[in-house]
């Protein structure tokens, strides 16, 4: 009996320790204070105060998953996504910042984008929604969702996406540039440049 109850006595004591543990072990929430003056220091300059970057080379991170945010930051950082002036901002980076940044830029309200290519939109718009069967191209909107919004943590918004740079992904994705989803080399492998414009100018649309 002395034994049990010693046994049973040590095991009362231990048990505290084991939600500490666990506690110790859970990931730190995104500091979004945090997040927003780092957007200020590296970001803001190409990508806008709000996220929502009007040089159409430069993406808009406004409302962008954080999860695909953050991921594409490590990936410059690594070299594994090829961009030396993301690579040299990504740099100064770390994981903590990356997860604080993509967090405070998904909170803000993407701003809509506008199709202006009236003759191509009708193709993109096929593209878009239903691929090109005869040429095995899958429909965007199996990843991206039929409005653009994308599904968290795996593929990315690309409603309001300007025009310029989803076309350039897409060329670079093509030509073996940017080589970080085989997914979606696959894809734009198989377009032409009026397919990708097209199709680029009707993600800008997109609401």
């Amino acid at each position: 009996m002395k034994l049990l109850a010693s046994l049973l006595m040590a095991a009362a004591l231990a048990a505290p320790a084991f939600p500490a543990l666990s506690q110790a072990a859970s990931p730190a929430k995104p500091d979004l204070a945090k997040g927003e003056a780092s957007y200020a220091a590296v970001c803001v300059a190409c990508h806008a105060a709000d996220g929502n970057s009007t040089i159409a080379a430069n993406p808009k991170l406004a409302q962008q998953h954080p999860e695909y945010l953050v991921k594409q930051l490590q990936e410059f950082k690594s070299g594994k996504r090829a961009n030396a002036i993301m690579q040299g901002f990504a740099a100064t980076l770390t994981d903590a910042d990356m997860k604080n940044i993509a967090w405070w830029v998904a909170t803000k309200p993407a701003a809509p984008g506008f199709a202006k290519d009236k003759e191509l939109v009708k193709l993109g718009e096929r593209i878009y929604r239903g691929g090109i069967a005869d040429r095995n191209i899958a429909a965007c909107a199996g990843c991206h969702s039929p409005n653009g919004a994308g599904i968290p943590g795996q593929y990315p918004r690309l409603s309001g996406q300007h025009a310029d740079y989803t076309a350039a992904q897409l060329v670079q994705f093509r030509d073996g540039v940017r080589t970080n989803s085989a997914q979606m080399t696959g894809v734009a492998a198989k377009l032409n440049d009026r397919e990708i414009k097209a199709v680029s100018d009707y993600i800008a649309g997109l609401r």
